[in-house]
């Protein structure tokens, strides 16, 4: 879903400022809500010790900013520059989503990363790089398993 949501609003990007906008106020993001930090992650998902619920606050005022754009956006014949959109294909969970959703979340749980933070890391070095060096193996070795 988030992708048709990128390529509805920015189908006509000629402009790759656009995509490096959105990038940077999204990196800003998690910079300004202190999500870039591992330990604040692994806080939040150790429920049962030093739980810290300041990521579901993120994650609720994210869903209350971006819930009425994707409205908005399924409501559009065309994209903000007159391209035509794409239909929007219908939900499917299946064993692929469903085994790719636990690996994610199981990397997330042992690195405290989701691929937004773990590329605002990058210049910190070390396990970040070790982590977006999986991310990419990861996101190349599942090209191998077929799709239905």
């Amino acid at each position: 879903m988030r992708a048709f949501a990128l390529v509805a609003l920015a189908s006509c990007c000629a402009f790759p400022a656009h995509a490096a906008d959105s990038g940077a106020l999204f990196g800003l993001g998690l910079a300004i809500s202190g999500m870039t930090d591992p330990d604040k992650v692994l806080n939040f998902l150790d429920v049962g010790g030093r739980w810290d619920p300041s990521l579901a606050l993120v994650m609720i005022g994210a869903l209350a900013i971006a819930a009425p754009g994707f409205a908005w956006v399924r409501r559009r014949k065309s994209s903000l520059c007159g391209d035509p959109l794409a239909a929007m294909p219908p939900p499917r969970i299946d064993a692929r989503l469903l085994a790719g959703s636990a690996l994610f979340g199981i990397g997330w749980g042992i690195g405290g990363y989701c691929p937004g933070p773990g590329l605002a890391n990058l210049a910190q070095g070390g396990e970040a790089i070790a982590f977006v060096v999986a991310l990419l193996a990861g996101s190349q070795l599942a090209r191998l398993v077929p799709a239905r």
